[in-house]
């Protein structure tokens, strides 16, 4: 028997993992050699015996194989250690080390750490573990992060979906150090912000819009703007402060999402925008019944789609939300239109507009097309990280 359990691929099946794709699904797998437990180190092996790769095993996913090591190397704390001292590496060369503000240090896959994302907010750190196998090792990677990066505390987030795929038993709660408090403040383009790490959404603050808020603004100037799922009020104040708007609403259906924007408001002095909870295809049906119109609209709603097999529903629901918008535009208006639905291409999310403007009989032109801030890098032997859709456009 082998030291380590062996998952054995299918015929035809090992190509994606020689190129260090690094996940491998149930479906591409004929047998286990030694039955290996969940979490526990397996060796990757071709149906005609070839060694590929080492990664963390999982029966109850439908990944049941992330990989690490493409060296028959055991995944102890060196090669944790080398691997988040790269990623940290990369953050800090890209500018992402300012100790008022918040960047993402390790992106999962991107940085060849698949089930584990870490963003830092000010001197905390949020960790989230997406896969069982990082769970089961966060006592070992939390000390590493600690070590390397000096934080005053560490919150352990968790998604529920997530979860219940991957069978974690773990809540959202403070995991070392010095408890983060409700609120704490980080800086972003000289705006100021709280942030709930606990309770708020995602690991507290969407940090991958960070340079889409900065982009948009530049043609908002003068208009009267409404940002659709605004959150805590990134997108609204970046409007407002850095691009000069003139009039910002900003709409969402979570009420503590609300009073956190309207807090981050006054924070900041901005008098000029004004926050509503609402839900966002009701809200915009009765501003278009009620025959407004806006100078710009943002879009940014939550993900519609969690994988390939809801795209064409979440497709639907894009296109009716984009139409609402298209709706409430004045001509030479501004629409900026995110998706965070990694099933739904950025194919599909053009033709969608396509959509749009044949229904709508407005012409729509993209002026950019944005991703994810850069340290949320994307792996070319992983593709299916590219998530972050947003295009500015004019419809005129």
């Amino acid at each position: 028997m082998p030291d380590i359990p062996q998952v054995i691929l299918k015929p035809r099946k090992a190509a994606p993992f020689f190129g260090r794709h690094p996940w491998v699904r149930n479906t591409a797998i004929a047998r286990l050699v030694d039955d290996p437990a969940d979490g526990a180190e397996v060796d990757l092996v071709s149906d005609k015996g070839h060694w590929i790769a080492r990664g963390l095993y999982n029966s109850r996913s439908r990944i049941r194989v992330r990989l690490y090591r493409w060296t028959q190397e055991p995944l102890d704390e060196d090669f944790w250690r080398r691997q988040i001292s790269s990623a940290l590496a990369l953050r800090q060369t890209l500018g992402y080390d300012d100790p008022a503000g918040a960047a993402r240090l390790v992106f999962s896959e991107s940085d060849g750490l698949s089930g584990l994302v870490v963003d830092r907010f000010g001197r905390h750190l949020v960790v989230q573990p997406t896969s069982l196998g990082i769970a089961q090792r966060l006592d070992r990677l939390v000390p590493i992060l600690v070590e390397l990066v000096h934080p005053a505390g560490v919150t352990l987030r968790t998604d529920a979906a997530t979860a219940r795929i991957e069978g974690l038993d773990l809540a959202p709660r403070h995991y070392w150090g010095q408890p983060a408090e409700d609120v704490i403040f980080i800086q972003e383009h000289g705006i100021r912000y709280g942030v709930q790490l606990v309770s708020g959404q995602k690991t507290g603050f969407y940090l991958d819009q960070r340079e889409n808020r900065r982009a948009a603004v530049a043609w908002l100037g003068g208009r009267r703007v409404l940002d659709v799922c605004c959150y805590t009020g990134a997108f609204s104040l970046s409007a407002a402060i850095l691009g000069g708007a003139k009039e910002v609403t900003g709409l969402d259906s979570s009420q503590a999402a609300i009073a956190m924007a309207r807090r981050n408001a006054e924070l900041n002095g901005v008098t000029c925008a004004r926050f509503e909870t609402a839900e966002a295809f009701h809200a915009l049906q009765e501003r278009v019944e009620a025959g407004q119109r806006f100078g710009a609209i943002i879009l940014d709603p939550p993900k519609f789609a969690r994988g390939r097999r809801g795209v064409d529903e979440a497709l639907r629901a894009y296109h009716r939300l984009n139409h609402l918008a298209v709706d409430l535009l004045e001509p030479d208006g501004i629409l900026v239109t995110c998706s965070c639905s990694g099933g739904v291409s950025r194919e599909d999310f053009a033709a969608m507009l396509f959509g749009v403007a044949v229904k709508s009989r407005r012409e729509i032109q993209v002026l950019q097309q944005r991703g994810a801030a850069a340290d949320h890098p994307l792996s070319v032997t992983c593709p299916e990280n590219e998530y972050l859709k947003c295009f500015v456009c004019r419809v005129k």
